[in-house]
């Protein structure tokens, strides 16, 4: 049996959830604004390469996106805390790894400066949303 203290730092708090759950909303939110000023109102046309098609970059496709990579980091930052007592500092590490490799796709798919750049700048601010924010959430070790 399981004391109570075991089961807390094994699994995620209701409030821990909650505050996970806000860093999606806040992130897509946020790559939502940034969308918003660059394509609509900064008139920057996000267009990429997509194997052999090319593809518009729209607001569906930048919110879905979003959630699906916060979510992959919620995950991988609640099996990190079932299995290492240092998931905050390993998670941190990752994820910024991951976002910072995920710039390639940007810089080279994208088509023509205004579209890299763009597509680059969404990727930086669901990067600090995600990153900040989940390690936030995370027990320190």
């Amino acid at each position: 049996m399981t004391s109570p203290t075991q089961t807390t730092q094994q699994f995620a708090t209701p409030l821990s959830r909650r505050s996970r759950l806000a860093v999606v909303g806040v992130a897509a939110l946020a790559a939502l604004a940034d969308w918003v000023v660059l394509s609509p109102v900064g008139g920057v046309v996000l267009v990429a390469r997509q194997g052999g098609a090319t593809q518009h970059v729209g607001a569906v496709a930048v919110v879905l996106s979003t959630v699906g990579v916060s979510l992959a980091g919620w995950g991988l930052l609640a099996i990190l805390e079932r299995r290492t007592a240092r998931a905050r500092a390993i998670w941190t590490l990752v994820a910024s790894l991951v976002c910072v490799l995920s710039l390639g796709s940007p810089l080279i798919n994208g088509i023509g400066a205004g579209a890299k750049l763009g597509l680059a700048s969404l990727h930086l601010v669901v990067g600090a949303v995600v990153v900040l924010g989940l390690r936030r959430t995370a027990e320190r070790g």
